[in-house]
Formats: C-alpha cells, structure tokens, sequence
C-alpha cells in the first residue's frame, strides 16, 4: 500500500513541476513588448482602371530579445478617420531581435475612397494637417502573428493663394 502512495505523490509532485515550469515558460513567451510600426514612406505604383495604388513602407522595430518572423503582412489605412486603402502582401521575413526592418505592402485606393475624401476636404475647413491610421498585422510565428498599430498627422503644404 505504501508504494502506491508513494508512486501517486511521485506522479503528483510530478505534475505539479512541469505546470509551474509549463506556465513559467508561456509568462516568458507572453511578456514581450509590442512593435513598434511607423509609417516610412508611400510611393506610386500603377493602378487598373479607376483605382490608385501605392506601396506603403513599414518601419518594424522589435524591442524584444528573440526576433519575430513573419509570413505574410495586411494592412488598412485610414485618412482623417474615414477608411481610405486596404493592402496585402505574401512577403517573408524576420524582424531581428532589438532591431529593425522595412515592409513595403502594395495597397488600392478605389474611386469611391478618393472621392470621400475630396468632398470631406472641399465640405470642411482649411486644412493644414491630415491625421493617418495603420492597422495591421505580420502572419506568421507560433502564435499566429502580431498585430500592429500607428497613427499620426501628415503636415500639408499652405496654400499660397492667401499672398504669405
């Protein structure tokens, strides 16, 4: 009888080791920081028909001592709080522990995004700023990826029909 409760504490102790060590091991792989995405840059690509299309370059910053691959890359972006382009792209890579790299994603602008915002301009006062929002996501990893957000204000040029 005693090697019966000795084999259940065995099994006990056992079992109560490896989920202290299983959840020590996931509050290590849950603590890490988030990315920090900034927009870099936009350049013209060619369009279909009535759409705009652009690449959108990502500036990815991992803050964290392990690097983050990823396997795919999505993203919406939102002018002066209206939906405005959507993208996606199929590219692989890795984001270096405490490093970074840039992600360019080819994203459509449809007509109908352009004109919502032209008449949100013409209907509105003079503006000097647009505000911007990024969302999105890099696929990939054990988790299924890591999500991404940034948001911002473009300063535009003044009209120089005031005479200043």
């Amino acid at each position: 009888m005693q090697s019966h409760h000795t084999k259940r504490r065995f099994l006990l102790f056992f079992a109560a080791l490896f989920t202290m060590l299983a959840l020590n091991g996931c509050a290590g792989f849950f603590n890490r920081d988030a990315m920090r995405v900034t927009v870099a840059g936009i350049e013209p690509l060619e369009g279909q028909g009535l759409e705009m299309r652009f690449a959108v370059k990502l500036r990815v910053q991992n803050p964290n001592d392990a690097p983050i691959d990823f396997d795919g890359v999505a993203l919406d972006l939102d002018l002066n709080g209206r939906p405005f382009a959507s993208g996606v792209s199929d590219q692989r890579g890795s984001v270096p522990r405490f490093g970074e790299t840039v992600v360019s994603v080819p994203v459509t602008v449809s007509a109908f995004s352009v004109a919502r915002q032209a008449f949100g301009f013409a209907t509105g006062d003079t503006v000097n700023k647009v505000s911007y929002a990024v969302r999105g996501k890099l696929a990939g990893g054990m988790l299924g990826g890591a999500r991404f957000s940034d948001t911002g204000y473009v300063d535009l040029p003044m009209s120089s029909a005031t005479g200043y």
